[in-house]
């Protein structure tokens, strides 16, 4: 009985291995060795631990699984076939990599059920994990009572070396060891190979110790290729231990059962071919031909259908007692689930008047945070160490912290890139969380492929960004964004918005607790110098991307249209050169995405066509604004580094001054 188990084993882990060949053979395109090494210890984590409904990939208290090194994604194509997920078919694998298939050659947690997040870049899977596992704790914290546990999931992931060498990683790991995540369980595929060949030429160092140092728990599996009993007893292992995350090393051959090309770079990324593939079928008594999996092995891995469809039944029950015992927090789970926002929440945001003294954007922005923070509970986050510097603290609420899971203030250190890549795990975790996070608007160099994944795989994150521009002064040019915001409206369905006074940060906000419900992301460029309230500003007027704040009589001679602190210039050139003559619309265009998202009609109502003197404002590169301006209007911009200087003195000095615009449009004006 011993030996008919172990070779239905032996089948059930051959399966995923030569779907993986197959698929990558006849895309002629992929990596068919990490699935191939790393097949034994998917499929004990997928048989024999891992609780998950085929048949609903999105019941909430599921495991989570990522597989960190998404070249490989084969493997987790594979075991959504043969675990029973409808969103993978035979001919979806027998399309992988092509046009419109549901297989493509990273994993994609938009196109795919049962991909939990889109990992591309090296190390952003594992970092996601980390965001998974902070969700599991902070809502099992919030929500858990000593008779009722209702939120309780584990997160997998499997990394590679390549994940381990990248920073992102790093600083992930870093901050989880120091958060005590428990429920976070990642199995290290060590392999030893890059697409370089042999990691010994850069990468010698003891994983083990530095996961240690991290303040993670270790294991070791030395043989990762048959030895399923030890990788069982490892996983088993980790669980037990619920005060640290678990790395196990699980060392294993990449490409493993390929004669000639098994333990070398060359299967890394490659088809083996089919001679190569032939002697593989050959090495592993591989008798079926491509794309055919034995029967025996549909049965044992589908029996993940009935176990999961049990595993939600059974939770279904506890939350029915919850539900009973607690109604008022089961009420408020609920409506985390659904991602419904509470009703009114928008009443709480302010207006503002010009008697107003005005304040910096930052500081409009903390104050929005904590007129949110009581009637929105699920919004939580923080900042990469400038918390004081960006504003962002929830006065509400105490620290994230090991055994303080509940509170929603989160401190990630000097870790960017992980907090980009965190809290696209927290909202990916699909669980109603809001995430935020904040950084000096530069530093998004440093996180910039977390916030590009972020719109790229729908997730409702708010970057908070501050100081914006060269008016932030003394720092000097490492420290001011130039060419930054442009940048970053280049990004597909990032929301970038720049608002110029108190009334548009409360419009910025609307935006972006809207766009988290919706899974998209929004950033905001907030300033460090204080700036006006201004007649003209709305809510309203955000949500349309760009509108008219102050007008002439008639059409008028000339346009001036700004963003952020900017456009407080706009509006007193305005209003001198008015008193020549003049007529002058002014235009606070805080973001351009929802310009373009109006129709053609509002779009000429508010940047006529007829009016071709135009002057755009914005201290920051002019690359972009011809858009707008057109051929015969002009930009008042900046396209070389900034100074180390007092801010106004830099706004000075660049030309971002009242004097400088008038003298700008009277030229346009001839």
């Amino acid at each position: 009985m011993i030996a008919a188990t172990r070779s239905l084993e032996e089948l059930c882990i051959n399966s995923i291995r030569f779907l993986a060949v197959d698929a990558v053979e006849k895309a002629k395109s992929g990596h068919p060795g990490l699935p191939m090494g790393a097949a034994p210890m998917a499929f004990v984590l997928w048989d024999k631990f891992m609780r998950f409904n085929p048949k609903n990939p999105k019941w909430f208290n599921r495991d989570r699984f990522i597989l960190s090194a998404g070249h490989g994604s084969m493997l987790h194509y594979a075991l959504l076939y043969l675990t029973g997920y409808d969103s993978v078919t035979i001919d979806d694998i027998k399309e992988f990599r092509q046009w419109g298939s549901k297989t493509p050659g990273h994993p994609e947690n938009f196109e795919t059920d049962g991909i939990e997040v889109t990992t591309g870049p090296l190390g952003q899977g594992i970092a996601n994990g980390v965001g998974l596992a902070l969700a599991e704790a902070h809502l099992a914290a919030k929500f858990n009572k000593p008779d009722a546990t209702i939120v309780d999931h584990y997160t997998y992931v499997i990394l590679g070396d390549g994940c381990n060498m990248e920073g992102v990683a790093s600083e992930a790991c870093s901050i989880a060891g120091h958060w005590g995540l428990g429920k976070l369980i990642a199995l290290y595929d060590d392999n030893h190979i890059s697409i370089d060949g042999s990691t010994d030429v850069a990468f010698t160092e003891d994983v083990s110790k530095r996961f240690e140092a991290y303040g993670w728990h270790v294991l070791h599996v030395e043989n990762g290729n048959t030895d399923l009993v030890a990788i069982a007893e490892a996983i088993e292992k980790a669980k037990q231990v619920t005060d640290k995350p678990t790395m196990i090393k699980v060392t294993t051959t990449i490409g493993y059962g390929s004669p000639n090309r098994q333990n070398t770079a060359g299967i890394h990324g490659a088809a083996l071919g089919a001679e190569e593939i032939a002697l593989t079928r050959q090495n592993l008594g591989w008798e079926y031909e491509p794309f055919v999996i034995p029967e025996n092995v549909l049965t044992h891995m589908g029996k993940s259908i009935d176990r999961g469809v049990d595993h939600e039944s059974q939770w279904n029950l506890t939350l029915n007692d919850y539900k009973a015992k607690y109604p008022l927090e089961a009420a408020e789970f609920e409506r985390y689930m659904s991602g419904r926002l509470p009703e009114n929440w928008t009443q709480v945001l302010p207006s503002f008047t010009p008697e107003e003294a005005g304040l910096s954007t930052r500081k409009y922005s903390a104050n929005m945070l904590n007129y949110l923070s009581p009637v929105l509970p699920e919004l939580l986050g923080g900042s990469a160490d400038l918390t004081h510097s960006n504003l962002t603290e929830l006065k509400n609420s105490g620290d994230f912290q090991k055994g303080q899971y509940e509170n929603r203030n989160v401190h990630f250190g000097v870790r960017e890139h992980a907090m980009g890549a965190i809290c696209n795990g927290i909202a990916l975790h699909n669980s109603g969380l809001i995430p935020y996070c904040a950084t000096f608007l530069i530093f998004t160099d440093y996180v910039r492929a977390s916030i590009r994944l972020s719109a790229l795989s729908q997730a409702g994150v708010i970057w908070v960004t501050t100081h914006d521009s060269i008016g932030q002064g003394e720092d000097g040019p490492t420290h001011q964004p130039v060419e930054t915001v442009m940048s970053l409206r280049a990004i597909p369905t990032l929301t970038v918005i720049r608002p110029a006074d108190g009334n548009e940060c409360s419009g910025a906000y609307k935006i972006a607790i809207e766009n988290a419900q919706s899974n998209l992301p929004t950033l905001l460029v907030l300033t460090r110098q204080n700036v006006p309230n201004l007649a003209g500003t709305s809510i309203e007027g955000v949500d349309k991307g760009a509108y008219t704040i102050l007008d002439c009589d008639g059409e008028p001679d000339i346009i001036l249209m700004g963003t952020g602190s900017e456009v407080s210039l706009c509006v007193s050139a305005a209003e001198q050169l008015s008193n020549m003559s003049k007529k002058v619309r002014v235009v606070s265009m805080p973001c351009w995405e929802k310009f373009e998202a109006q129709n053609a009609a509002y779009k000429e109502s508010v940047l006529p066509k007829a009016v071709t003197k135009r002057l755009s404002v914005e201290a920051g590169i002019s690359l972009g604004w011809t858009k707008y301006v057109g051929t015969e209007g002009d930009t008042i911009s900046i396209d070389s580094f900034g100074a180390s200087a007092p801010g106004k003195v830099c706004m000075e000095k660049f030309g971002f001054t009242i004097e400088n615009v008038i003298a700008k449009a009277k030229m346009l004006l001839g």
